[in-house]
């Protein structure tokens, strides 16, 4: 098995396990997250009408949920199906499917935006490259990327979550290094906004979010 399978495997499982507990312990995620939702709707303007945006790594299916209803055609991408079931469930009429970031089923130049909210974070830092290489790809010139993470240098490890046997690796990231990865890969940073831990969240480090066009 190459090391690409294991943290796709491992990410898999992980979310298999947990996708009901997680949908319903972030179930009002947006309204006490409401710098979030304010970016969103940037995203959803600056993207405008026209073109298909994909939320890549879309967990239960909330920031794909949000999209639509912000007037995008959207659809969400995630490895777990249970997480899909969930997201199918919440969101009737969305499409979703099940599949890997790093090797995406879309054409050249095909997306108007790409949206990846917190799920680059399972992404091996060496991995990041082809990561937003695959993201340039498949968007349209002028199109839009917003990518949300946790900042920061060391990664934080959950065990046992929910109480179900399984553990993994959440990545935390440099916003200067992420900015200068997407340059790299042929974006232009457009805006970044780094956001102060919630305590009232049980946040322990930053939250970073970075605009890029193509």
């Amino acid at each position: 098995m190459t090391d690409t399978q294991d943290f796709l495997t491992a990410t898999r499982t992980f979310y298999d396990a947990i996708a009901d507990d997680y949908a319903a312990h972030f179930q009002e995620e947006f309204a006490q997250r409401p710098l979030e939702e304010v970016l969103l709707g940037l995203y959803a303007r600056m993207v405008g009408g026209g073109g298909v945006v994909a939320d890549l790594g879309c967990g239960p299916g909330r920031v794909t949920g949000r999209l639509a209803a912000l007037g995008l055609e959207v659809f969400g991408l995630d490895l777990s199906a249970s997480m899909l079931a969930v997201a199918r469930r919440e969101n009737p009429g969305l499409r979703f499917v099940q599949g890997s970031m790093l090797e995406l089923e879309q054409a050249d130049g095909s997306l108007a935006g790409v949206v990846c909210w917190y799920s680059s974070i399972h992404t091996p830092t060496d991995r990041l490259p082809a990561l937003f290489a695959e993201f340039h790809r498949v968007m349209e010139p002028g199109g839009h990327l917003l990518l949300a993470f946790q900042a920061g240098e060391e990664p934080r490890r959950l065990e046992r979550p929910f109480g179900h046997p399984v553990t993994l690796d959440f990545l935390r990231r440099d916003p200067d290094a992420m900015a200068q990865l997407l340059t790299a890969a042929g974006f232009t940073l457009v805006s970044r906004t780094v956001r102060e831990p919630e305590e009232r969240l049980d946040e322990k480090v930053p939250q970073a979010f970075l605009f890029a066009r193509k």
